[in-house]
């Protein structure tokens, strides 16, 4: 069985910075998209970056272009999200995902596999 095991979340202030890590298991699992996606109280789930596993091709939401990184650890079957100058809209629920790349990829519909979530909120 899939899981997708996220890390790093919490609490920052604005203009802070986070990295959250999502595990894959079991380790010979590959996707060839993975992605973050984040949802707020009282809005719907939102694609925020993905990329295509070895390519170098990534996608990022335009509110967080410039500020979040998404990057893989092959090795270690991870891959991550880099936060940096977050602000209190950044504030969610944030979910890694086996997702679809291309113009799907923010599509949550289009994902395959979801973690369980790890909160991060920014104060301002």
């Amino acid at each position: 069985q899939v899981q997708l095991v996220e890390s790093g979340g919490g609490s920052v202030q604005a203009g802070g910075s986070l990295r959250l890590s999502c595990a894959a298991s079991p380790y010979t699992y590959r996707s060839n998209c993975m992605g973050w996606f984040r949802q707020a109280p009282g809005k719907e789930r939102e694609g925020v970056a993905a990329a295509y596993t070895g390519s170098g091709i990534t996608y990022y939401a335009d509110s967080v272009k410039g500020r979040f990184t998404i990057s893989e650890d092959n090795a270690k079957n991870t891959v991550h999200l880099q936060m940096n100058s977050l602000k209190a809209d950044d504030t969610a629920m944030y979910y890694c995902a086996a997702a679809a790349c291309g113009n799907r990829w923010r599509d949550p519909s289009a994902v395959h596999y979801w973690g369980q979530g790890t909160q991060v909120t920014v104060s301002s």
